[in-house]
Parts: C-alpha cells; sequence; structure tokens
C-alpha cells in the first residue's frame, strides 16, 4: 500500500512518518508548510498516481487559533479534506482524516459515541463537523478520526505562563474531557493503516483519546508537576477568556475503535514527559530551520 502523508511543521507529521516507516508499507510525506494559502487546484501534482491512501495529518485541535483565523480554519478544516476526497473518490483512493471531540456541544452528561452528531459550539468544531459530513457523502472509502484534547496545546499553556512573570493560570474545573499526546496518536493512526493495509473493510468514523477522563483544572495541576516546570507555577480554578470555546464535556468513549480495531487506550498521563521532550526538540528544529 502507497501511503501519502499530508503533514505541516509540527510534531505530529514526523512522529507518524518515523513510524510509519518502521513497517513495510511505501510511505511518502508531501510538506504543506502553509496549509492556508495551499493551492487546493494543484492536487494533481501533489499527489502520486499510484497512491492508495491520502491521510490528512494537519491536526487541528485548538479552538482559540481557529478562532483568531477562521478563513485559514475554513480552508484547513473544511476545504482541504473535501478537494482531497473529491480528487481521491476519482481515482480510487482512500482517505484518513482527522476531526476533534469539538463537533459536540459538551451538553451530554455522559461521553460521545462516534455515533453522536456533533453540534459545535466553536470555530474550529463547526467546519470539522461540516467536513466529516462531506467526506461521507463524497467518499465511502474513508476514515475519521476524532481526538481527544491536544496535551501539547496544554503543555504549552503552562510554559507560556511560567514565561510571565507572576501570572497565575486560570483553568476552568467545569469542563471535563480526556487528552491525548501526539506519540499516542500517531501509535493509533499507524495500527488502523496497517489492518487497512491487510484488507480490512472498515470504513467510518471513530474515536480515540487518551485513558483517564480529567478536568482542565486538574490537567493543569499534572502538567505543573513535570520537570522544568518551575514550583512557584499557580494554578486558579477558575474560567478563563477562552473558556466560552470549551464544551463542559468532551469525553469520548472509545469502544468501536478497540472492538473494531484491537486498539486499547493508553493513559495519557505515561506521555507527559515525552510530550514535553517533544515540544522542546520541534521548537528548536523550527528555529535552527529559520534563515540566517
Amino acid at each position: 500500500m502507497h501511503v501519502l502523508v499530508v503533514h505541516d511543521y509540527g510534531p505530529l507529521g514526523k512522529v507518524l512518518l518515523e513510524r510509519l516507516r518502521e513497517t513495510s508499507l511505501h510511505v511518502s510525506p508531501l510538506l504543506v508548510s502553509n496549509p492556508n494559502s495551499a493551492d487546493l487546484s494543484a492536487l494533481a501534482q501533489w499527489i502520486p498516481e499510484d497512491t492508495d491512501l491520502v491521510v490528512n495529518a494537519l491536526w487541528l485541535a485548538d479552538p482559540e487559533a481557529a478562532e483568531r483565523d477562521p478563513e485559514g480554519t475554513h480552508k484547513v478544516a473544511f476545504s482541504l479534506p473535501v478537494a482531497i476526497a473529491e480528487y481521491a473518490r476519482e481515482r480510487g483512493i482512500a482517505l484518513f482524516q482527522l476531526s476533534s471531540c469539538y463537533v459536540f456541544d459538551g451538553r451530554k452528561q455522559t461521553g460521545y459515541l462516534a455515533s453522536n452528531p456533533g453540534q459545535p459550539v466553536n470555530e474550529l468544531g463547526s467546519w470539522q463537523w461540516e467536513s466529516e459530513q462531506a467526506l461521507r457523502t463524497l467518499l465511502p472509502r474513508h476514515i475519521i478520526l476524532r481526538t481527544g484534547w491536544s496535551l501539547s496545546r496544554f503543555i504549552r499553556k503552562v510554559q507560556r505562563s511560567t514565561a510571565a512573570a507572576n501570572e497565575a493560570l486560570t483553568l476552568p474545573d467545569k469542563c471535563v474531557g480526556q487528552p491525548v499526546s501526539v506519540v499516542d496518536l500517531a501509535r493509533v493512526v499507524t495500527a488502523i493503516i496497517q489492518q487497512l493495509d491487510c484488507g480490512a473493510e472498515v470504513w467510518g468514523t471513530y474515536q480515540y483519546a487518551g485513558a483517564e477522563e480529567i478536568s482542565l483544572y486538574e490537567l493543569g495541576l499534572a502538567i505543573a508537576g513535570l520537570p522544568g516546570i518551575p514550583e512557584d507555577l499557580h494554578i486558579v480554578d477558575d474560567m478563563p477568556s477562552w473558556g466560552a470555546l470549551e464544551p463542559q464535556n468532551t469525553t469520548l468513549i472509545c469502544t468501536k475503535i478497540r472492538n473494531t480495531f484491537g486498539i486499547k487506550q493508553f493513559p495519557w498521563r505515561s506521555g507527559l514527559v515525552n510530550e514535553l521532550v517533544l515540544l522542546k526538540e520541534n521548537a528548536a528544529r523550527l528555529e535552527a530551520s529559520k534563515p540566517g
């Protein structure tokens, strides 16, 4: 199977490519350095003719960033995957697309099933839900994988707070969900692709997040205990200015992915230290690549 991985400069693309290259798959990278300005009419130049599966590893999991750039979010979360799906349909290519827990409004009292319809409350979730629906219509041979919170996003929040002298980090205890690390997500994506390579006809929508439901406040406390995080960091249980973008419940039930692929949830806590190291390495790599 020839797998084309569409990625940016974020850590997921790098880690996923490394994992896939350890398999027997034929893997090709497609770096999209600036997805917001990508020429969607040039897909024929991007995608090799013998491609069997396109993996869109442009992982959008930050609703704050989406609100700051609604046009860019629309393009990356909706226009790009839809354009790939239309191109793929005509050529017998399958598509693996990432989505997120932000397609839900958080009003459900229990965890969300993969079969539950989206009711997004922010820009990111809206375009991801629109994209999901379009892919189901356009391309039967698709995998949509909804993820939990990006663990990296909240590690960065803690890091930025430590850089701001005497500034407490406000995180709401009322918002509950499950983080997922880059390494764990790459493991899951690779496992699914390997089973597709074995001929499994298991197309559809799946969900994955790390084991253990937690509040954003408690997640902040867990991150604050990492090596290298200043001990005097003060985390407060309150609703921050960006809190309206966070559904109160984004817990994902991940039994479908376990029953179909045998993929078990790994504890996100076990990936905390590695995620911090990965972020530092990625930041150093980006800094080193700057001209001059």
